[in-house]
């Protein structure tokens, strides 16, 4: 069965980077599309960035240039590096991508921004 599990979360303060990434055990099927959401306490969940197969990329409104979404060759892992971190920042980030119909989700990694 294939899962997509996300790493790299944790705890930084302001103007630090991060790096998740999200990989798809189980498979090798390369993906179409990968995205980004996160989802902030009280909030409903939104998409920071996507990735598509073509290599081209997409992110959120509320993303400014301190988010880049990348993918390893395969295309079953993809990376969300966040650079200059801020306390809005401070989230569950999961990964999606669909699979025969459906969309697979990730368990998510939390990242709290805090000094």
């Amino acid at each position: 069965q294939v899962q997509l599990v996300e790493s790299g979360g944790g705890s930084a303060q302001p103007g630090e980077s991060l790096r998740l990434s999200c990989a798809a055990s189980g498979s090798r099927f390369a993906f179409t599309v990968m995205s980004w959401y996160r989802q902030a306490l009280g909030k409903e969940r939104e998409l920071v960035a996507a990735i598509y197969a073509n290599g081209i990329t997409k992110y959120g409104d509320s993303v400014k240039d301190r988010f880049t979404i990348s993918r390893d060759r395969g295309g079953s892992t993809i990376h969300l590096k966040i650079n200059s971190l801020k306390s809005e920042d401070t989230a569950v980030y999961y990964c999606k991508a669909p699979y025969y119909g459906r969309d697979l989700w990730g368990q998510g990694t939390q990242v709290t921004v805090s000094s």
